[in-house]
């Protein structure tokens, strides 16, 4: 909650853009959503991590949801101020870390619109530790009328020697 005033001013209609979510509308709406998020963890069912430069200053974050499946999905969003620095790659490589040696997960599900350049990118820098198993694009309207083209991957670990 430390980081509610960044992560609702933050996320914006940019970084909503190819996502499902839209930008909060109210700052008790993204309150709201970090609670949930944060009763989820207390139960073991999400991973929330706050990007933060060294500095201390937020980036964004990401989550791990669904660590009770076979498959949980992976999420993030860094602001749009600091992106192309490489702090989506760090903060989803955390994120897949605690995932692995906490909770003992080695398959997720990775999901982006194939429109989002970043994205797609940010998912092949980690083909060297995982197996990327691409599903099929899955075109679907949002509640608030967003035109998306989402397309999921499965990424395995590899076993190394």
């Amino acid at each position: 909650m430390e980081y509610l005033q960044d992560y609702y001013r933050e996320f914006t209609e940019e970084i909503a853009k190819y996502q499902w979510p839209d930008p909060f509308e109210t700052l008790e709406d993204a309150e709201h959503l970090l609670k949930e998020f944060l009763e989820e963890m207390e139960r073991g069912e999400t991973l929330l991590l706050v990007a933060l430069s060294e500095e201390g200053e937020f980036l964004g974050s990401s989550e791990v949801h669904g660590l009770t499946e076979d498959c949980p999905e992976l999420g993030v969003w860094i602001k749009k101020s600091q992106w192309g620095k490489g702090y989506a790659y760090e903060a989803l490589k955390a994120a897949l870390d605690i995932a692995g040696t906490k909770y003992g997960k080695k398959e997720f599900f990775y999901e982006a619109d194939v429109r989002n350049i970043g994205s797609m990118k940010l998912l092949h820098k980690f083909e060297n530790e995982y197996e990327i198993i691409e599903q099929d694009v899955e075109k679907l309207t949002t509640d608030s009328g967003k035109k998306l083209e989402l397309q999921g991957f499965i990424m395995k670990e590899k076993k190394h020697d």
